[in-house]
């Protein structure tokens, strides 16, 4: 019996130094776990507090003022950002010495820049306030860069205001001649579409014929008429119906011989504008139609000469036509060249533009999407340079040279 004693003791102890160690392994165990979850700095003990902490702060606004920086220019070509307006620019265009750019806004107001230097930090303006109530949609340059013929839209139709620069009284006060003449109102025509509002109004200088070079003025509707309009006078020349369910847009030969316009389906119509003897115009008669694109033609401008027009449709090209040929004698206008539109989405289906204008020595083709610019060469088709996200979305624009271009080209988005 005594002999047990020990034995249990023994067996006692034994059992209390495995558990002690099964206890502790599994203690280091569960502390290692710990600290594979924990972040690192959570092991660390913390930092001292910075004796000055107004060291860091020059170098913190030095990053700062590197990210303004290179948020700034959108793209390598990116000249100048243009602002002032308040909210979204609806129209713009340049005058025929690309040296002013008139501008309208949602808020009513209408601006006309001077771009003697395109890349300028500021630029002298002309600022034109519309009646109460109407909203800007489109805007051209009448005779010269002083005369501004300006579409707007109300509840009750669409209007048409020509602005031109008051002449300054002579007057022995310095200052007084010193300043700018202010615009006023020459000539103001009402529902002029009914109530339907203008998308598009494009002028030009008449040099076609016996044409006697005054400018021409081409309104287009979200309907399916146009009408042409004397830009000094406000005189109505001639109205056409394009018959083709609703327009997306319309415009003048260089020359302002042909009336070309882009409507719902995949045709495109051609009037030409007939000149009397004293330069009057006689008429307008439908000459042309361009076919064949397989779907609506989204955009279309005239070549330089005013014997191309180059068309952007929804079928994913972009077609050049010939239309110096004898439309008298039944002769149709031909396609030069056909170019696939090499824009495509994350998914890889083509996506079609919304504006298209070609520069002046006709090399160039420049063409939108959204907030992407694209330029194009007009003998290939192949993509010179892409601005991707062109426009950030708040009430400016941005100023691109356009290469060869005589007047930079502007690139203007919708902002709804």
């Amino acid at each position: 019996m005594d002999s047990v004693v020990p034995v249990a003791v023994v067996s006692v102890v034994v059992g209390a130094l495995i558990a002690a160690a099964v206890f502790a392994n599994y203690f280091r165990k569960q502390t290692s776990q710990v600290q594979s979850i924990a972040p690192p700095d959570a092991l660390q003990k913390p930092a001292p507090k910075q004796s000055n902490p107004k060291k860091s702060h020059p170098k913190s606004l030095s990053h700062a003022a590197a990210d303004k920086e290179a948020n700034k220019r959108h793209h390598p070509l990116d000249i100048n950002t243009l602002k002032g307006h308040g909210d979204s620019v609806t129209g713009l265009c340049f005058s025929s010495d690309g040296r002013s750019l008139a501008t309208a806004c949602v808020d009513g107001v209408v601006r006309v820049f001077k771009l003697d230097d395109a890349s300028s930090k500021s630029f002298k303006f002309h600022r034109i306030n519309l009646p109460a109530g109407c909203h800007p949609t489109a805007v051209a340059f009448s005779d010269d860069a002083s005369s501004l013929v300006v579409a707007t839209q109300a509840f009750s139709g669409s209007s048409l205001y020509m602005y031109g620069e008051e002449k300054p009284r002579a007057t022995g006060d310095m200052k007084q001649q010193a300043k700018l003449p202010l615009p006023e109102i020459k000539w103001e025509h009402h529902k002029v579409h009914d109530t339907r509002a203008i998308l598009t109004l494009v002028g030009t200088i008449a040099t076609y014929g016996s044409a006697d070079g005054s400018t021409i003025v081409a309104s287009s509707s979200e309907g399916t008429d146009i009408k042409l309009w004397h830009g000094k006078t406000g005189k109505v020349l001639g109205k056409v119906d394009t018959n083709q369910l609703k327009n997306n847009m319309a415009t003048i030969s260089p020359n302002g011989r042909f009336v070309a316009a882009a409507a719902f389906t995949a045709d495109v119509k051609i009037w030409e504008i007939v000149y009397s003897k004293d330069s009057s115009v006689k008429e307008v008669s439908k000459v042309m139609q361009l076919k064949g694109h397989k779907s609506a033609v989204t955009w279309l401008c005239f070549a330089p000469n005013s014997e191309q027009i180059i068309t952007a449709s929804k079928d994913g090209s972009i077609r050049i036509w010939n239309i110096n040929v004898r439309y008298h004698l039944d002769e149709d206008p031909k396609t030069l060249k056909v170019f696939p539109i090499p824009l495509r989405d994350s998914s890889g289906t083509t996506l079609h533009y919304d504006r298209l204008t070609i520069s002046p020595d006709g090399k160039i083709l420049a063409a939108t999407h959204g907030s992407t610019l694209q330029w194009l060469s007009a003998e290939t088709g192949q993509v010179l340079d892409t601005a991707d996200r062109a426009h950030d979305g708040i009430p400016d624009f941005l100023i691109f040279p356009h290469y060869m271009f005589l007047s930079p080209f502007l690139l203007q988005l919708p902002f709804f």
